[in-house]
């Protein structure tokens, strides 16, 4: 098993953000930040643009106005992971072997592929092909995908989908744990999320749909 290794204390930063999908703003003129050990909740109704915003953060949708920049990372070093609602399985790799291909291709810098299936309650499966996965465990298995390659800012899109209540303890635990290690976390969800150390925790709650 790889050690966990702290990171680096970095900040992201936003300014005057606007973001939206097909030429319609979904949040405007936002400004927040989230430093090391802390975790950001998006909260708001369906269509308020939680995912949007996590997409922006991500660079894979380009803010409508504003900036954003994390603040004291090497430019060398990869910073975030996007875990987003939907799974990115592939169901007929096995359990382990899409766990391999993830560590492959966001390097392979956080704990051991069997170790990381265990800490998410996967390693007795880790021969069956994915697509026998119940929705619990495919969310499970994409969980794991944080732990094989060390980053520092989690992107998280309803995290806690379709698991149950050991599901969401999980989820709990790897964020705090993320933390502990001077990791920050940006998290869109419906569901509550309550760390052991509320002040942690920051809510920035999106308004209704334009």
């Amino acid at each position: 098993m790889t050690p966990w290794h702290p990171f680096a204390p970095l900040t992201l930063r936003a300014t005057g953000l606007s973001w939206g999908r097909g030429g319609m703003a979904l949040g405007e003129e936002v400004s927040f930040s989230v430093t090391a050990g802390q975790c950001l909740l998006l909260r708001g109704p369906n269509g308020t643009g939680k995912t949007t915003l996590l997409l922006t953060l991500a660079g894979i949708v380009a803010p409508l106005e504003g900036a954003f920049a994390i603040e004291g990372a090497d430019e060398e070093q990869s910073l975030l992971h996007y875990c987003g609602h939907r799974n990115a399985i592939k169901p007929r790799l096995t359990v382990g072997e899409n766990l391999s291909f993830w560590a492959e291709v966001n390097g392979p810098t956080g704990i051991a592929t069997t170790a990381a299936l265990d800490e998410v309650g996967l390693g007795h499966l880790a021969d069956l092909d994915a697509g026998y996965l119940s929705a619990g465990q495919s969310r499970r298995l994409a969980l794991a995908r944080l732990l094989v390659s060390h980053r520092p800012l989690w992107l998280l899109d309803e995290p806690t989908a379709a698991l149950d209540s050991e599901g969401h303890a999980l989820v709990t635990r790897l964020i705090d744990r993320h933390l502990d290690q001077g990791g920050f976390a940006i998290a869109a969800t419906h569901d509550p999320i309550t760390l052991p150390d509320l002040s942690r925790m920051e809510t920035l709650v999106l308004g209704g749909q334009t």
